[in-house]
């Protein structure tokens, strides 16, 4: 299928950031809008096609670059990224918050290809500023307001890890956002739960421990709250278990979320 894609620009605070925006062929008029908020390894070409796929569903999709405002750093770099992505893929399974794997691991590379992993998983890893990130994401919502190709049409927003736990977060926020989808993403702070302004949609895995064990708390308060979390928890799927490029995967849990996530946006951005 061809598109109409590109990368954009925009500025928050007088700095530029980018994002990959993508829409349907043919169409002149303006479309409803999915944002779609990357994992923390960067709106990289899963991201990217997870738009596209978006756009083939019949929405302009927006994957804000939650790196780039004031220019990314060396150890942010989509290359440097992509080298720990690698590494962090020959981890045995469930290691990642294992320190001794990690230092094991990390010893058998040469030395200066050591230091720049661990200069870059520090960086990922590390403390974010989230809160920036989420106003980064309020700033790209003003763009589309005005963005011919999206102009006056519903915002939905979906995000997967950290971008499942902004997505969530943006629902909270006072933007006019028609829906929140979360995919194996935290939630808020409880106090900020009152807050939440649209229907959420959740989709986490039952293997994930980390993520998944606070979502029954979480449907409890909104539930008092009166607000609408409709979510999916899926026993056998670990985290990232929606992510087709990375082991992790999960095809029978991937493609139930998928067609609830669509019905969601049929319902929400019409």
């Amino acid at each position: 299928m061809e598109f109409q894609d590109r990368w954009v620009k925009h500025q928050r605070d007088g700095q530029a950031m980018d994002a990959y925006l993508v829409g349907p062929p043919r169409v002149s008029h303006p479309l409803p809008v999915v944002l779609v908020i990357q994992e923390i390894w960067g709106p990289d070409e899963h991201i990217q096609d997870m738009a596209r796929r978006f756009a083939e569903a019949g929405y302009v999709a927006l994957a804000p670059d939650l790196y780039s405002r004031g220019g990314r750093p060396e150890t942010l770099s989509a290359a440097s990224i992509e080298r720990l992505k690698t590494f962090m893929d020959s981890l045995p399974p469930g290691s990642w918050h294992d320190q001794d794997v990690l230092k094991d691991h990390m010893m058998k590379r040469p030395p200066d290809e050591a230091q720049a992993l661990q200069a870059t998983m520090g960086a990922l890893f590390g403390p974010r500023d989230l809160a920036g990130m989420a106003q980064d994401l309020v700033s790209w919502m003003e763009y589309l307001r005005d963005a011919p190709e999206t102009r006056g049409m519903p915002v939905g927003s979906i995000g997967y890890c950290m971008g499942g736990a902004l997505s969530f977060q943006l629902s909270t926020m006072g933007t006019r956002l028609a829906t929140a989808l979360v995919y194996y993403g935290s939630a808020p702070d409880e106090g900020q739960l009152a807050a939440v302004s649209c229907p959420v949609y959740g989709f986490y895995g039952g293997q994930d421990a980390r993520i998944t064990d606070a979502v029954p708390g979480v449907a409890q308060t909104l539930a008092e709250l009166g607000k609408t979390f409709d979510h999916h928890v899926y026993p056998d799927a670990p985290h990232a278990f929606f992510n087709d490029s990375r082991s992790s995967y999960h095809v029978d849990a991937a493609r139930d979320a998928w067609a609830r996530s669509l019905a969601a946006l049929q319902q929400h951005l019409s």
